[in-house]
């Protein structure tokens, strides 16, 4: 450190004639003196402080050190004070001083000479390595030591420029008092840099006293011999390399200069240290046109005909240095592509290139040094191909309007892809209700079908009551018929039609209350005989008694009996079983059995009731018919038995499913009412799932996210009176729209021409109906009798507008038929993706496969701690996602996945039976179906209209075209209704309160999530085969972990991409300098190891490496 200055020890009087010389080993260093003792803990803070303000650290290293423990502390202490400067900066100042005075020691300065370069090394290592405050010294307004460095550079070097310039005049020693005699004071140009404002002092270079001038040549020979140079270059980069220095430097008048003609000395290491340091002062702020500035100054004082003309010459001719030649390329690319005006780019690119750069990198293709390489190519990377911006300048136009064709191409496409979309949509919705109302007939055909056949088998000889052959004399079919349509009436039976309502497919008897004298009524149900297989899950309440009970039919015995059915002989049973005898002391019999319909078989009849005493207990009546199912329990509805599940006991422990299930009585009539899930469980290996699905410490399951709904908030519209200006303003902008007389407004409006007036017009002009205080002013007005002239323009219209009959229908009903195109062609599509979602989702057999699947699963987890379940709500599916593996790679859906791809293959594809159902998510059933009501509420007030006025051509016309639209319409809208709540209802939800934008969304996550899931496994299985080869191949390498889940890899290529980013972002734009200490040397070092490049290049030039040729800088530039 500063203890290398030691042979300066001597006073300043004794020190010429004490000096050793350069062939004079230095002293030898004292030993370390011994550790002294810890002084007290106040003194030691204090000495501590001193020593960390002395070392300029910054705030963090400060704060580091600060925490040292007090034996650290003063041990820091005697370090610093070891090694203490011994040698102030005046010494070397007063030696470089003494060096520069030609004239008194001119005998002696060649044997002095020799001690210069050493004296200056010592100086560079205390500028670098010591503290803060020897520099300051070093550099304050007392020493000055900046300008005495700058003009013993300039006096080692002034030979150099006056042999350039004897011999650039041809010959040496001609007109050198003239050379002489130069001025080197500021002979550059001025230039339009904004740091130029401290004037032409800034580059003024030393101007030799020409009374020693023939000395100080003489002894500035013998100096530029010497390294010198290169060493009081590398002094002055010290000082730049702290924040005061650089200042200093930048604002002197003439440091720069002189460091820019130090490109003069033979010495090629100086040449490139020299451009490095100039080229990270052009990454500076400020600083690109200091060194412009400098090379102007350059350009004068050696007689240059162009800028950079010898940079250009050196760089030429120096071509067995690779060092100084990778520099100097590196410094050109800095000094070109640095600044921002790219036209001053493209200038300062093109004056290179009149110097022949360009020629000579041509040249320089074939070198083999890979740094010179990589600093060409950076230029190259750099540099700005006008050609190539005037060719794409040339081609905008004509590529915008190939673009601008495009997208109206890609407009069109889209609308064509839009209007067949719309066509297959409603294809497929007509092509499901054809099939729904197929497959109805189908179910009733073979009902039918079934009963006739059961009715030949049992009972041949019983046909039914609406099939048996009409004896002469008796009741015809038809009066069959009236009888039956007269008891429904009463309220006995109720008849059952089947679909086309033509045809009897049951009869349900009606329950009657019986009341026994003296005793509490009692209610006789009747089985109810319907088209269903499976009667209603839960049991049907008593009905009220009716407020009139009919007469009961008399005994199967009686005479009367005949007026209600046909005779039948004794040899042929019944076809209707005889009623209960009515209870002793009541006139009110119980309800009659329900009659057998046309293919079903008549029970028999019960055996006749005995003949009672007339004292006698009053017997119970005989019991119903038997049901279809078996159970002839009177006044119950029999739910269908559901199949109790037994818990399933696993070997694991296994995590909750957090499904919502449905209860046993919750699943009649839904598509869980046919799934078997202990058929899957049969059929699948499940002790691989619980080995990857046991439990273990887990955190709490994820909740379902909640859904929130917005209410949507309705401002009332405010009203305006007809003496506000602000109305009758509106109106006036309102009418200059219409392009129309007053007269020609109201007559259109009376005719109901919509090709006058614009639909936006129409829909601007029913704010302007008039009120009724309007009414009232008109009125009292033209009761008056005072002229229309006196009023203005909107007034006239008003009253013109005011005699309009029926004005508020008119308005409507013209704006109705304005839209009423274009919402119909809204709401069908609308309309038809329901249809179609709904019809898919049911009929699909692979969808309920699949959630017989996830209720196989779903039960197999929970059984053995819930219970089973028997089905379970949609919502359930997205837990599915929600459930990890024990390893935490794959979810329950996943593990679902594979299984379905293995066993199961041929559901993999069930989204393909799934129509329409994003579009169907996006529909709001409700407001469909209010426009529809609306519309038809449209199209009445229309119709009523036309019977008003039916001379009206229009309204005419616009009925008979639309009338079939709007009954379809209103019939899809039924279907569509229909279908959503019966597909609903088959998922065991709610329609009332679940909308088709919570139902479709369901499967439409489900689908996606499936689909995601089968990317997942495919991409693990490719991970997997690539794992295995790559086991193969290097079978003594440590097992490979197991493939990365895609989360993982997600994040991989996240890191890459930022990393990417960084590295990008290093080069992107020019270093700007910070108010730090050593950005000189982070800059300088920064360009050792990256070229400089910029981000913002359009169009690079032509003359670009070859593909795959990568070129990486290897080591420094050695200076």
């Amino acid at each position: 450190m500063g203890n290398a200055a030691s042979s300066m020890e001597m006073s300043p009087a004794k020190e010429i004639k004490s000096q050793p010389t350069a062939s004079s080993p230095l002293p030898p260093k004292q030993p370390a003196p011994p550790k002294q003792p810890m002084p007290s803990s106040g003194e030691l803070e204090e000495r501590f402080t001193h020593v960390l303000n002395s070392m300029n650290l910054p705030p963090d290293k400060m704060k580091l050190l600060s925490q040292y423990d007090n034996e650290k502390k003063w041990e820091l202490i005697c370090d610093q004070e070891r090694f203490q400067v011994k040698n102030p900066p005046s010494a070397y100042i007063q030696k470089l001083k003494s060096y520069l005075d030609t004239g008194a020691f001119s005998g002696k300065f060649k044997r002095r000479a020799q001690e210069s370069t050493q004296i200056l090394r010592e100086l560079e290592i205390s500028l670098r390595t010591n503290y803060i405050g020897w520099v300051q010294e070093f550099l304050n307004e007392e020493n000055k030591g900046l300008d005495v460095l700058v003009d013993y550079l300039a006096f080692a070097q002034c030979s150099v420029t006056y042999d350039m310039d004897s011999t650039d005049n041809g010959s040496p020693g001609s007109d050198k008092g003239k050379a002489l005699d130069r001025s080197m004071e500021d002979l550059s140009r001025s230039s339009n840099s904004p740091t130029q404002g401290s004037s032409k002092a800034r580059h003024l270079t030393v101007r030799l006293n020409l009374a020693h001038s023939r000395k100080a040549l003489r002894n500035s020979r013998i100096v530029s011999q010497k390294d010198d140079v290169h060493v009081c270059i590398m002094c002055l980069r010290a000082i730049m390399n702290y924040q005061s220095g650089f200042s200093l430097v930048m604002n002197h008048p003439a440091c720069v200069n002189e460091i820019t003609l130090s490109l003069n000395n033979k010495n090629p290491r100086t040449k490139a240290l020299v451009l490095e340091l100039l080229a990270a002062v052009c990454l500076v702020r400020g600083g690109h046109d200091i060194i412009l500035a400098a090379f102007d100054n350059f350009k004068e004082v050696c007689g240059e005909k162009n800028r950079f003309e010898k940079l250009m010459e050196y760089f030429r001719n120096e071509d067995c240095n690779i060092d100084f030649m990778v520099a100097c390329m590196q410094f050109i690319n800095i000094v070109v592509h640095s600044v921002e005006n790219m036209n001053f780019r493209v200038f300062l690119q093109y004056e290179f290139t009149q110097l022949g750069l360009d020629d000579y990198l041509e040249k320089l293709r074939y070198s083999e040094s890979d740094k010179l390489q990589v600093q060409i190519q950076a230029y190259l990377d750099n540099i700005f191909d006008v050609g190539a911006l005037l060719e794409d300048t040339e081609t905008k136009n004509a590529v915008l309007e190939h673009v601008e064709d495009l997208q109206e191409e890609v407009g069109q496409l889209a609308e064509k892809l839009q209007d067949a979309e719309n066509e297959s949509m409603a294809k497929v919705a007509e092509l499901e209700k054809q099939l729904c109302q197929s497959r109805r007939e189908v179910e009733a055909l073979r009902a039918r079908t079934t009963g006739n056949e059961q009715d030949r088998t049992n009972s041949p000889r019983s046909p039914s009551l609406l099939q048996m052959p009409q004896p002469q004399g008796s009741l015809q079919y038809p009066a069959l018929e009236r009888k039956l349509e007269e008891l429904e009436d009463k309220g006995l039976i109720r008849i059952l039609r089947g679909p086309d309502g033509d045809v009897i497919v049951g009869i349900e008897v009606i329950p009657v209350i019986v009341e026994a004298s003296g005793a509490s009524s009692v209610t006789i149900d009747a089985p109810s005989s319907t088209s269903t297989d499976f009667p209603s899950p839960s049991t049907s309440p008593v009905p009220p008694p009716a407020p009139e009970i009919p007469p009961a039919p008399p005994l199967p015995f009686t005479k009367d009996s005949s007026s209600l059915v046909p005779s039948i002989s004794q040899e042929e049973a019944p076809p209707l079983p005889p009623p209960a005898p009515p209870l002793p002391g009541t006139s009110v019999p119980p309800p009659a059995p329900p009659l057998p319909v046309a293919g079903t078989t008549a029970p028999p009849p019960p055996p006749p009731p005995p003949l009672l005493p007339a004292d006698g207990p009053v017997p119970p009546p005989p019991p119903p018919p038997p049901m279809a199912d078996g159970s002839n329990l009177p006044g119950v509805t029999v739910t269908p038995a559901v199949k109790i599940k037994k818990p399933i006991q696993t070997k694991f422990r296994m995590p909750i499913f957090n499904w919502v299930a449905l209860k046993p009585n919750q699943i009649n009539g839904t598509v869980f009412n046919e799934l078997n899930d202990e058929k899957v469980l049969q059929e699948l290996d499940m002790n691989d799932f619980e080995e990857q699905f046991k439990t273990r410490a887990q955190g709490q399951a994820r909740e379902l996210p909640a859904l929130k709904a917005k209410a949507s908030q309705k401002k009332a519209p405010s009203k305006v009176m007809l003496i506000e200006c602000n109305r009758a303003k509106n109106l006036a902008i309102t009418l200059r729209k219409a392009g129309l007389s007053i007269d020609g407004i109201c007559k259109a409006i009376q005719v109901y021409d919509l090709q006058s007036l614009s639909l936006d017009f129409l829909e601007l002009l029913m704010r302007f109906i008039p009120t009724e205080y309007e009414l009232t002013v008109i009125r009292k007005y033209e009761k008056e009798q005072r002229p229309l002239d006196e009023l203005s323009d909107e007034d006239q219209f008003m009253i013109k507008f005011s005699k309009i009959p029926r004005l508020a229908e008119r308005m409507n009903i013209m704006t109705f038929l304005g839209n009423f195109g274009d919402t119909v062609q809204l709401l069908l599509p609308q309309l038809n993706s329901i249809i179609a979602a709904s019809m898919s989702l049911k009929a699909s057999t692979k969808l309920r496969q699949i959630l017989e699947i996830v209720l196989a699963f779903g039960n197999y987890l929970n059984s053995s701690k819930r219970g089973a379940a028997y089905g379970f709500r949609l919502q359930s599916l997205d837990a599915l996602l929600d459930m990890k593996s024990t390893d935490r790679k794959q979810t329950l859906l996943h593990y679902i996945v594979r299984v379905i791809q293995e066993k199961y293959s041929d559901l993999t594809n069930f989204a393909n039976d799934l129509h329409f159902l994003e579009k169907a998510a996006a529909v709001s059933l409700d407001s469909v179906l209010q426009d529809v009501r609306g519309l038809q509420k449209g199209m009445e007030l229309t119709r009523k209209e036309f019977m008003r006025q039916d001379d009206s051509a229009v309204l005419k016309d616009f009925l008979k075209a639309n009338t079939e639209v709007m009954e379809k319409l209103q019939a899809d809208g039924k279907t569509a209704q229909e279908a959503y709540e019966s597909t609903v209802e088959y998922f065991g939800e709610n329609p009332k309160t679940t909308p088709p934008t919570m139902f479709f969304p369901t499967f439409v996550r489900f689908v996606k999530a499936y689909k995601k899931a089968e990317e997942d496994i495919q991409l693990w299985k490719k991970q997997e085969a690539a794992a295995k080869v790559e086991e193969v191949n290097s079978p003594n390498q440590e097992e490979k972990a197991a493939p990365k889940s895609p989360t993982h890899k997600a994040k991989r290529q996240q890191m890459d991409l930022i990393s990417e980013l960084k590295k990008k972002q290093l080069v992107k734009e020019p270093l700007i300098y910070e108010e730090k200490d050593g950005a000189i040397e982070d800059i300088i070092t920064g360009l050792r190891n990256q070229p400089y490049r910029r981000g913002d290049t359009g169009r690079h030039s032509a003359r670009k490496r070859a593909v795959g040729q990568t070129l990486q800088v290897t080591a420094d530039i050695s200076l």
